[in-house]
């Protein structure tokens, strides 16, 4: 017997007897997020009882990733060893990452982590997550949700909603009651490399109505909601994770366009706003100090101008636009970050550097009189009081048995479908090639008149490239594919464009889409980028001249990779790279579904805000 069947075998024993267990006990079903006087005590109450250590502890979350670990692995007992020595308030859920990919777990997996850990902890723990698109993005089997920014695309505010109940319901089933979402920031800059399609737009009251209903729809069904980045980072061409964002934007500009969808988020009942690592000189005139850790942002205008009640939570403390902030060791950089941030009147900090050096950092600021034990019960009291609103008092354990019943529910997921069907947007189609019509000589052996090139940042392509491939083979399947990675443009052009010079219809699709660090090669100076390298660039530029008003553009993800393009007619924009968006892209070239999309945002060179060509569906021949 293999060593890995031996390991599924083992984990699937522990879940029987995990589900046997859990079965006995007495479960609180997910209800709205609420905070009702019982949990008001409690929260008063099991603060009173509270050393400074442990409280101090209360105010940090450091990651924990989901994948099979046996109870006496190291890295289980590294959780319970920072649980019992640091005291932490909760754990930022995600998965191992293999360069810029993330290597995806398993629904079952992250249940039985997040008991394992609950079981452990003296106090019960609040788990959040950055589900983005909901639990598709690190766990198998999930439903899966397009990017923000196609919800604009599709307008209807409705389905914002079924998003944040849907994720609420998945989230909750596996013990995450925190997601780090919605993301309320105003994409107005289409050279913002981070933001981009995790945007709704760049109509700040459209984003604004998005957020609000995306928020009603998870707090409905118990998930704590987060609005990021504030006080905005759309307005920026600098990746946060890498270096330091500047919003140069004038307080009335600010007032109108990036603090908009913030305060209809707090209208709404947000129950957190995470403070962005960027700088914003109209209001914090120190350029070294990035809104995270600014007093004039988080408590003068957040909490004071604002009105916000809630609770306070800076960016990721590791990601470099802070750190380089700081000077000194990983430690003492982490414990300066953690103290500035709690001065500045955030509530909770997450994934220092180091953790050891957060902690010590706040407790000594504790104990010497720097932070005031006011000001830390203060945070403590909010943390608890978050962690009471969604029932942690009275049961902080899920059943297994309720993971295989509300994660990837076949209803839920064709709502997704659905979603990504209603974003596709014909910005531009001059020569009304859209639908396309391909002739039956396609099926036979021979050269293809039906040449695709998909441009990806993996030689193996990603789900939704690989869905598209197989859709479109469906229809065509003597299609000629090119797959083309950073590594490879150059040695396939000769052959990609030959084909494309013999080809009736040529479909180019561009994937990029923005990435925690990810870098634009081939630059001569190399910085964050949300769009394809350059000698992906030229390539698809020499396709667009080679095959011209025969060509078939589409923007898979960032929808502004067209613009450096010259001579597009026809562009698409999925706005996402899921593999739903892969269906949706063929369906829609195919006259399979209705095209109704119109752009969020504005692609120069291409077309403006709001608009999008419309085209009904012919029959359908695909089953």
């Amino acid at each position: 017997m293999s060593h890995f069947l031996k390991q599924r075998i083992l984990m699937l024993s522990l879940l029987v007897m995990s589900m046997t267990l859990l079965n006995s006990l007495k479960s609180v079903a997910a209800a709205p997020v609420h905070l009702d006087h019982k949990g008001e005590r409690w929260a008063a109450t099991t603060m009173r009882k509270m050393t400074t250590e442990e409280k101090v502890g209360q105010l940090i979350m450091v990651w924990a990733k989901v994948q099979y670990l046996n109870q006496d692995s190291p890295e289980m007992n590294q959780l319970r060893l920072d649980m019992a020595k640091y005291h932490v308030g909760g754990f930022g859920v995600t998965v191992n990452v293999e360069g810029t990919h993330l290597i995806k777990s398993e629904p079952f997996e992250a249940a039985a982590l997040t008991n394992e850990l609950q079981k452990a902890s003296k106090y019960p723990l609040i788990f959040a997550a950055d589900f983005e698109r909901g639990l598709a993005v690190r766990l198998n089997g999930a439903t899966s949700f397009p990017s923000a920014m196609a919800f604009g695309a599709a307008g209807d505010k409705d389905f914002a909603r079924q998003f944040g109940k849907i994720s609420a319901q998945e989230s909750r089933a596996v013990g995450i009651h925190w997601n780090w979402f919605p993301v309320a920031d105003v994409n107005s800059n289409p050279a913002n490399p981070i933001i981009n399609t995790r945007s709704f737009g760049e109509d700040p009251a459209q984003v604004g109505d998005m957020v609000a209903a995306y928020i009603e729809g998870a707090r409905s069904e118990g998930l704590i909601t987060t609005v990021k980045h504030f006080p905005g980072h759309g307005d920026t061409d600098t990746d946060s994770h890498l270096s330091l964002a500047r919003v140069t934007a004038n307080l009335d500009r600010l007032n109108s366009v990036e603090l908009l969808p913030f305060r209809k988020a707090i209208a709404a009942g947000v129950d957190t706003v995470m403070i962005g690592h960027i700088t914003v000189p109209a209001i914090e005139p120190d350029p070294n100090t990035p809104a995270s850790v600014s007093k004039r942002i988080v408590t003068g205008l957040l909490k004071e101008q604002l009105g916000f009640r809630g609770l306070v939570v800076t960016d990721a403390l590791d990601m470099g636009a802070l750190m380089h902030a700081f000077t000194g060791t990983d430690a003492e950089i982490s414990g300066k970050e953690a103290v500035q941030a709690i001065l500045a009147g955030n509530d909770m900090v997450i994934i220092p550097a180091d953790l050891d050096g957060a902690y010590n950092g706040l407790l000594t600021a504790v104990r010497n009189g720097a932070l005031p034990q006011k000001r830390i019960d203060e945070s403590v009291l909010k943390v608890l009081r978050l962690k009471a609103s969604v029932g942690l008092n009275l049961d902080r354990y899920v059943n297994l048995a309720d993971v295989s019943r509300d994660v990837g529910k076949p209803a839920n997921i064709a709502v997704a479908q659905t979603i990504s069907d209603h974003a596709i947007t014909l910005a531009t189609d001059k020569h009304n090639i859209v639908p396309l019509h391909v002739p039956s000589s396609t099926t036979t052996a021979g050269p293809s008149s039906v040449v695709a090139a998909v441009f990806t940042d993996d030689a193996r392509g990603s789900e939704g490239g690989r869905a598209f491939v197989a859709q479109l083979r469906r229809r065509v399947p003597g299609a000629t594919i090119f797959y083309i990675d950073n590594s490879t443009s150059e040695g396939v052009a000769q052959d990609l464009l030959a084909a494309v010079a013999n080809a009736s219809t040529v479909i180019a699709v561009a994937e990029a889409f923005p990435s925690a660090g990810r870098m634009m090669r081939g630059a001569a100076l190399q910085k964050g980028s949300a769009g394809l390298d350059h000698g992906a660039t030229a390539l698809l530029s020499s396709i667009v001249k080679t095959a011209g008003a025969k060509t078939v553009v589409v923007a898979f993800g960032n929808p502004y990779v067209g613009s450096d393009i010259p001579g597009i007619s026809t562009y698409i924009c999925t706005f996402s790279n899921t593999s739903d968006s892969g269906n949706s892209l063929v369906s829609a070239l195919f006259g399979e579904n209705a095209i109704h999309g119109k752009l969020p945002v504005t692609i120069p060179g291409i077309a403006k805000i709001g608009s999008g060509l419309d085209r009904d569906a012919l029959i359908s021949t695909i089953h």
